[in-house]
């Protein structure tokens, strides 16, 4: 058995909205989320919430945030989304209420089925807890949900759930300590 993905079909997958939002979504974000070098918050929090994001209140995008479809994500109140941070929302991304996603962290919703030869894409929600941080350079991968006030260290990458309150670091992330917060 080999891998032929000549017969790879997407035929099935859901992009949750049609061609025309998808492209006008794709100029916007060129040039007001990857091409800016200014933060822009409240504007980037409008054009996300035109194009149907659901975007809290006091929420912080850095410059050359990258969204993949912002039909797809919930921001809660006063998050921040870090420099060259990454959100592969091909499934939803669920983001809670003072989050901290650092710098260059990659969501990312979607994989495929290395166990059949058509490599089938599958995608799982993200879902991120109030007060967790998710540190630079981290990777979140599909399916995990990271919980309320959970760390993951910088580098590390999270293909399990990691729970409430714990501190994660390495790859894959494993649980090294309780969050104390004073």
């Amino acid at each position: 058995m080999i891998i032929d993905l000549s017969k790879f079909s997407n035929s099935t997958f859901n992009r949750g909205a049609p061609a025309w939002k998808e492209a006008l979504w794709l100029v916007v974000s060129l040039v007001l989320f990857r091409g800016s070098p200014f933060p822009l918050s409240s504007l980037k929090r409008a054009v996300l919430r035109l194009f149907g994001a659901q975007i809290g209140v006091g929420v912080v995008f850095k410059p050359q945030v990258k969204i993949k479809f912002p039909w797809k994500l919930s921001v809660g109140d006063y998050a921040w989304i870090g420099e060259e941070s990454w959100l592969l929302n091909l499934d939803h991304i669920t983001i809670g209420k003072s989050v901290c996603i650092s710098q260059r962290a990659f969501l990312c919703t979607g994989n495929h089925n290395y166990s059949v030869s058509t490599f089938d894409l599958f995608t799982r929600p993200i879902v991120v807890g109030d007060g967790a941080w998710i540190g630079a350079g981290c990777w979140v991968g599909p399916g995990v949900n990271v919980g309320s006030l959970a760390v993951l260290a910088a580098g590390s990458v999270a293909n399990k759930d990691l729970e409430p309150m714990g501190i994660y670091s390495g790859n894959p992330a494993v649980l090294r300590k309780k969050r104390s917060i004073t």
